[in-house]
């Protein structure tokens, strides 16, 4: 009938409309905040792609200052050198690691033993636990490890879809950043171009710092462990320059390994694995880290801490071992929505 108003369930109803509008948005958000953690494994995947990709494009930039070639030289001669190192590593680790790597297990897990019934027998701990049960409970306390990256073959599918996802991205990256691109307003262009350089910067002092830091702690550990005589030195200064690349908590676990070495040779030894590890920590948080990535990236040690400790308990051993860049590239993210923000504001 004429004069009468459209009821609450007519779409042609703008109020109605518009809480549509506002449902959906609310209803999209939910849905998409479900899927980006259904898809943890995969999304953090393909930024470890976007990590190594960094790395090999910081590398053909490095070597653009003493070669002046192009791009695309440098980017192969820097790929082949990462092939040659892993394949040095694997033939160095599979014929004179193997054994050091079954003796470092036996002695970890005996000297945790040994710990533990100390620690048992004077009521710090109730009685029953082992090194192997206190070692499942500090794994459940970091997170779940999915079967896909916790298994052997998980974890080399996952580097391999790294390594292969960071090479393609080294070669092309202007179709992948225009790809993105695509996806904004045009007038939002200039300022996502601006933010995805700065994070390529940022990124890669990052990765030059942290693999400084890698290079630095794990060589200077080989040597100063084998002039002191500790035992499996080279298996210690690889696995501590491994380890270096998770900030804070790599070097704790590089150190629990070391001085438990230590003990385990008797004598004065584990005054010496002492020495050395915390020798190889001081030059690497008073020289490298402040002359190579402090001064560039400026995160606050809590603030990767506290990420890794959240990133891990959610996503397993990847959130762990991507928690660094990913503050940092939030960090420049941030800092242009706000001088976005202020520019807009005057």
């Amino acid at each position: 009938m004429k004069g009468e108003a459209p009821g609450p369930n007519e779409l042609r109803d703008p109020a109605v409309r518009e809480e549509l509008k506002r449902a959906s948005v609310w209803i999209g958000l939910i849905l998409a905040v479900a899927a980006a953690y259904a898809l943890a494994q995969p999304i953090l995947l393909i930024f470890g792609g976007i990590v190594f990709a960094t790395m090999l494009d910081g590398g053909a930039r490095l070597l653009g200052r003493i070669a002046p070639i192009a791009r695309g030289w440098r980017l192969l001669i820097v790929m082949l050198g990462v092939i040659a190192f892993l394949g040095w590593t694997l033939y160095y680790a599979g014929s004179q690691l193997t054994q050091q790597a079954e003796s470092l297990r036996v002695i970890v897990t005996a000297q945790a033993d040994r710990a533990m019934a100390w620690a048992s027998a004077n009521g710090v701990l109730a009685a029953g636990g082992g090194a192997s049960e206190i070692g499942k409970q500090l794994m459940g306390s970091i997170g779940r490890v999915t079967s896909f990256v916790g298994s052997a073959f998980g974890a080399i599918a996952s580097a391999a879809m790294i390594l292969v996802i960071g090479v393609f991205l080294a070669i092309e990256p202007r179709i992948y950043e225009r790809g993105l691109a695509w996806m904004f307003p045009v007038e939002s262009r200039p300022r996502l171009y601006a933010t995805l350089d700065d994070m390529g910067f940022t990124l890669r002092r990052l990765m030059l710092g942290r693999l400084t830091g890698m290079a630095v702690e794990g060589v200077c550990t080989w040597l100063l462990l084998m002039l002191v005589g500790i035992p499996m030195a080279a298996l210690l200064g690889l696995l501590t320059g491994l380890l270096a690349f998770l900030p804070n908590i790599g070097s704790l676990i590089s150190g629990a390994l070391i001085i438990l070495v230590g003990l385990s040779a008797g004598g004065n030894s584990v005054y010496y694995a002492f020495a050395v590890y915390l020798s190889v920590q001081l030059v690497d948080g008073w020289f490298v880290v402040p002359t190579v990535a402090r001064k560039s990236v400026d995160l606050a040690p809590a603030l990767v801490l506290g990420a890794q400790l959240l990133l891990g308990a959610a996503f397993g051993f990847l959130g762990l071992l991507f928690a660094d860049p990913l503050v940092a590239m939030l960090k420049v993210a941030l800092e242009h929505r706000s001088d976005h923000q202020a520019k807009a504001a005057r």
